[in-house]
């Protein structure tokens, strides 16, 4: 459930109403309801009440301030990718024992700030990585919690660029290699090995690849603690997906009762990393219709809003909803959405029945709170747009618009030149 909804013909965020905001800050801009991003925590965390857990929200999804700020607020932790990251969950207040550290490339000097911070453990994803760490970690006097990114084999079934748990992904190790790489690690003087990771994909709408996968991680959890290792965390990492179009993905509710029962007497805390399935469709990408073109071959609706701000129907040819924020007409027509960006791959929607827009009309791209301002870009030199949040019947500039000077904000002319 989100809290964007229609009243009359007006689609408000909880209590305001889309054009309002439009009016307010120009189009386009990024709006977040907060009670949908309070709601979808409590719900997921809640469906693990029972059992020994750890939400860290995975910062890559949606990186800005107030929105990793609600998730504290509600006591969860983060997974981080970056020294970046790390910055940001410091400046939120996030308790540092409450993340988890995720990604292939992690230099030096990041596995430096987050030993001195004291972060909960590295999900490793390389033995050269845990030689790294076990470096840092001695030349800092510090003790290093790992987990080792074991990859199960498991089809995700979901799109190629974002399964990452099969043999040939960049991601983790094979299962196979594990109980070496985890006996090397024990044999190296600054990590302690207190976890296993597993993350097999995103936007998973079926849990029987999860039930899988677990089945297989299990197995290597039994047969580490029966070794001796002190295993206390199983990270089980996000995947969950929502609904763009006519996915129908399982509830938290649901895939917690196929977790729990599969990690059942392992005597773990389990940890999560859940991104899109928190932040997906607790926005929206809001924009003005600035052309409409009718082609011999096809229509097109041009807007203001472009690839450069929701990369993802460009980099994944994947479906965004798109709706009318006032709804008044229910006349449609066939056409493409698009942008002002000077590539044939600059569109939001194709082929579509949408809306039969006009000239200065307000349209909604829905279900783009997740990967929609993080993977924004400033490509033709386009600024990046404004995020707002919604709470109640506050509308709150979280992020504002880019200037100009911002665009060029640290180039400099050399002499000379």
């Amino acid at each position: 459930m989100n809290y964007f909804q229609y009243r009359d013909n007006d689609l408000f965020c909880e209590d305001v109403a889309l054009k309002d905001i439009a009016a307010q800050v120009g189009t386009p801009f990024y709006v977040y309801s907060h009670a949908t991003l309070s709601r979808h925590l409590e719900a997921f965390s809640s469906a693990f009440a029972d059992v020994p857990h750890l939400i860290c929200y995975s910062i890559k999804a949606n990186s800005n301030l107030a929105v990793l700020k609600t998730f504290v607020s509600h006591n969860a932790g983060f997974d981080i990718v970056s020294g970046g990251e790390l910055f940001r969950a410091q400046q939120v207040g996030c308790d540092p024992a409450k993340i988890v550290y995720s990604g292939v490339g992690k230099t030096e000097a990041e596995i430096a700030d987050a030993l001195q911070a004291g972060i909960l453990m590295f999900n490793v994803e390389s033995r050269q990585e845990l030689d790294t760490i076990n470096a840092v970690a001695g030349r800092l006097g510090k003790k290093a919690g790992i987990a080792i990114r074991v990859n199960p084999d498991v089809d995700p079934q979901t799109h190629p660029y974002i399964s990452t748990g099969m043999k040939k992904a960049k991601f983790g190790i094979n299962i196979s290699q594990a109980l070496d790489d985890y006996r090397l690690a024990a044999s190296l003087p600054n990590l302690e090995v207190i976890g296993v990771d597993c993350h097999i994909g995103s936007q998973l709408t079926k849990l029987s690849p999860f039930v899988d996968a677990i089945a297989k991680i299990r197995e290597l959890v039994q047969t580490l603690q029966n070794e001796g290792f002190g295993i206390k965390y199983l990270d089980l990492g996000g995947g969950l997906g929502i609904t763009y179009e006519e996915e129908e993905p399982p509830s938290p509710a649901d895939y917690a009762e196929v977790i729990i029962e599969g990690t059942k007497g392992l005597g773990v805390t389990l940890v999560f990393e859940p991104g899109r399935v928190m932040v997906g469709n607790a926005g929206m990408l809001v924009s003005k219709v600035l052309y409409v073109k009718e082609g011999e071959a096809k229509n097109f609706v041009i807007v203001d809003a472009a690839m450069n701000d929701l990369t993802r129907p460009a980099l994944y040819g994947s479906y965004q909803g798109i709706q009318a924020v006032d709804r008044s007409t229910s006349d449609t027509i066939v056409a493409d959405v698009v942008g002002p960006i000077c590539e044939s791959g600059d569109f939001l929607a194709q082929d579509r029945e949408i809306t039969a827009f006009s000239q200065g009309d307000l349209l909604a791209v829905a279900s783009a709170g997740a990967y929609g301002f993080t993977m924004s870009s400033n490509y033709n030199s386009r600024r990046r747009v404004p995020e707002i949040m919604v709470k109640g019947d506050q509308v709150m500039v979280i992020r504002k618009r880019e200037t100009y000077d911002d665009l060029i904000k640290g180039e400099s002319i050399p002499e000379g030149l």
